[in-house]
């Protein structure tokens, strides 16, 4: 598929940038399990930093320094396992969600399965931050802010199955919308997006100027289902079936393509072994990406390469058929969307949690961070890319 034997071959004859180039950088090696990171601003200085849930901790890392310093720590009685960071009210300050309480085999204790707190900020955000709990259904998973098209901040939180859900089958998964209340430590009203899936993993916003695209696309072993993002206009909503998209996926991501069009990537299954990127204006046409990764767990999208359309980095946490771990990137070989090549970006040193993407040091080139399970650490890898713009 990919022809790794042409790898330099094909570089050279790419038009607009050279060989993806990283630098690695250690920002802790002594983390628990890395469930889940977000990138923002915590303490409104203009620079992004890194917000990491870990298994009994919330901390963040102070950007340039990354300095670590505890949020909260010890919020329920198991782990923590995802997090959520946005400023949401303008003033440049990001505000903080998690959850907890992460315990997958109980579908129908909410007391003992599934936790979601918004967390206070106080006058020194370096000092622990105030939890307050909020509702929530059991095994919650995954959570983001996410901006409705009528440009007000909702927490989305996604959890696992539905209650009472044994082995994907049962009740549907509640997918809720959190409106955010004017006194933030109060009831915050509740929107029932979706409950017509059976196991859930991960969702991704995708924004764009394109109605027809932009909205919420849910990874569930059923397949991919999107959503609208018209919230709060109705008080039900119903994720729909993307045709050629049913095949079972864990992690989703949309990608600017070429043209102006879009690609969906996927791992696939869940905590699979497949890396695959669709194309909505090809009838959905099914690219496999690789094969040879173990529990893929991360996915992140963006223009690393300077090319003027996305590229796909992914993410797997345990030894795949080469013994290997860790991060690679793909990337059209040449303008037809349709061939595809690989590079590592961490061969061995990342046993990969989570990815997020963002312009960490404002070079105009997005960074990547992630975070390992097995290797028990977060790291950086800065764009060095040689871009011809």
């Amino acid at each position: 598929m990919f022809q790794i034997g042409l790898l330099h071959l094909i570089l050279f004859f790419m038009p607009v940038s050279d060989k993806p180039v990283f630098e690695s950088q250690i920002v802790d090696s002594n983390i628990s399990i890395g469930y889940g990171l977000a990138l923002a601003d915590v303490d409104g200085d203009g620079k992004t930093d890194i917000l990491l849930a870990d298994r009994k901790q919330i901390v963040w890392y102070k950007n340039p320094e990354w300095q670590k310093y505890l949020i909260a720590e010890n919020l329920t009685k198991h782990d923590n396992v995802c997090i959520a960071a946005a400023d949401i009210d303008g003033d440049g300050k990001a505000e903080v969600a998690v959850g907890a309480q992460w315990n997958p085999s109980e579908t129908g204790n909410a007391e003992e399965s599934g936790a979601v707190f918004y967390l206070s900020r106080p006058a020194d955000p370096t000092k622990p931050w105030k939890p307050w709990q909020l509702s929530h259904e059991p095994t919650v998973h995954r959570m983001r802010w996410v901006k409705s098209a009528d440009g007000k901040y909702f927490l989305l939180v996604l959890p696992l199955h539905g209650r009472n859900n044994i082995s994907g089958k049962g009740a549907g998964v509640k997918f809720l919308a959190y409106s955010v209340p004017q006194q933030k430590e109060s009831d915050w009203p509740l929107y029932l997006l979706d409950s017509s899936l059976h196991m859930t993993h991960n969702f991704h916003h995708y924004i764009s100027n394109d109605k027809t695209l932009k909205g919420i696309y849910i990874a569930s072993a059923e397949g991919v289902r999107y959503i609208s993002d018209t919230i709060p206009r109705r008080k039900w909503y119903a994720a729909r079936l993307i045709p050629g998209l049913d095949h079972g996926a864990g992690e989703i991501k949309v990608g600017n393509a070429s043209g102006g069009k879009v690609f969906i990537s996927t791992v696939e299954p869940m905590h699979g072994n497949a890396i695959v990127l669709y194309h909505p204006a090809n009838k959905m046409e099914r690219l496999i990406l690789d094969t040879n990764i173990k529990e893929g767990h991360a996915l992140g999208v963006a223009d690393f390469l300077g090319t003027g359309s996305d590229q796909v980095v992914a993410g797997w946490r345990a030894q795949n058929s080469n013994g290997e771990t860790g991060i690679r990137i793909y990337y059209p070989a040449d303008k037809s969307n349709t061939n595809w090549t690989t590079e590592w970006i961490d061969q061995n040193g990342m046993a990969c949690e989570d990815i997020q993407v963002a312009d960490l040091d404002k070079d105009g080139k997005p960074d990547i961070v992630a975070s390992g399970r097995a290797s028990k650490n977060v790291k950086i890898y800065w764009n060095r890319t040689a871009v011809r713009r």
